[in-house]
């Protein structure tokens, strides 16, 4: 027997611009009570330090949410150098530090160089990957290290914006990324570059897959509507279920085929892509989900939306 979900059936995408000092998960949670919703799920960790970009999935959208964390991402940080902390940022303890007086910004442009392309990160102690089941900041946090494997990342844009010099100079850059990039084993790298050390002192997510700050909303927004008791304002706020899938081709069918689609059965639609992933909508244009071209063309459905609950 399915179990039955205190709150509202909502479905669709919010992209909250997360604030500081607030974990991915207490700013799902807080958002979720904010909409009374029955469920909903967030897209990828942000830091407590961080802010930006946190596309949280609601209801039926939550199905889709695999394709935010897997789509590039975009940020913008202010590194310091001369200063080493346990965890890569300045929430961390000082591990140590020296005057980087000495280094230019010539030298910093220089390093960057480097992290350009597809390289190599060994993803920190204080990072939300599991081993053995134990996200490793837990075991961080209990004083442990264990061994990890470096990862294969890609920085499709890694941009330095601006330099002040000094014993602990800082470093604005913005860097576009493929997913699991992280940006304190950037600045650590870098600071290791520049045999200085380094960690991040501020860090703003700008882009995650199609979502920018463009289209985000505050905590303070979603709060102020709430207490004005503007839940239609707020719902209002919310993108459609397959607002993420814009980068998969689009094919409609005629309500047969939506019906066949339904029941699990694969269709056959004429001039459909020859292969892959598709969205999947009625020539109504109302969503269904995501389907998968088989070897003989017909799409299958993968995964459905569920209406009228």
């Amino acid at each position: 027997m399915a179990r039955n979900r205190r709150g509202r059936p909502l479905d669709g995408i919010l992209v909250l611009d997360k604030p500081v000092g607030m974990s991915s998960n207490q700013a799902l949670q807080r958002a979720k009570w904010l909409y009374m919703a029955a469920k909903a799920g967030h897209t990828g960790s942000l830091d407590p330090l961080a802010t930006g970009v946190l596309p949280l999935c609601f209801g039926e959208a939550t199905k889709f949410s695999q394709y935010l964390l897997d789509a590039d991402k975009a940020y913008s940080s202010t590194f310091v150098l001369g200063e080493t902390r346990s965890t890569g940022d300045a929430e961390g303890e000082v591990l140590a530090s020296c005057d980087a007086s000495a280094i230019s910004e010539a030298d910093v442009a220089t390093a960057l160089a480097a992290f350009r392309g597809e390289i190599e990160q060994l993803p920190s102690m204080y990072s939300a990957i599991k081993h053995e089941g134990q996200p490793l900041y837990k075991l961080a946090r209990k004083g442990l290290e264990v061994d990890r494997k470096r990862r294969r990342v890609t920085i499709h844009r890694l941009e330095l914006r601006a330099f002040r010099p000094g014993a602990r100079a800082e470093v604005d850059i913005c860097m576009e990324c493929s997913k699991g990039t992280y940006v304190r084993s950037v600045a650590e790298d870098l600071g290791e570059a520049l045999a200085c050390g380094a960690h991040v002192s501020a860090l703003r997510r700008t882009r995650a897959g199609p979502f920018t700050l463009a289209d985000s909303v505050s905590m303070g927004t979603l709060e102020a509507l709430k207490n004005n008791e503007q839940l239609a304002q707020m719902d209002s706020l919310l993108l459609a279920a397959d607002a993420a899938l814009g980068g998969l081709p689009l094919v409609r069918l005629s309500e047969s085929g939506g019906f066949y689609i339904r029941q699990g059965q694969p269709v056959l639609v004429p001039n459909a892509p020859h292969s892959g992933m598709v969205r999947v909508a009625l020539e109504t244009g109302e969503f269904l989900g995501v389907g998968e071209i088989l070897d003989d063309g017909r799409i299958a459905p993968r995964r459905l939306i569920v209406t009228g609950r």
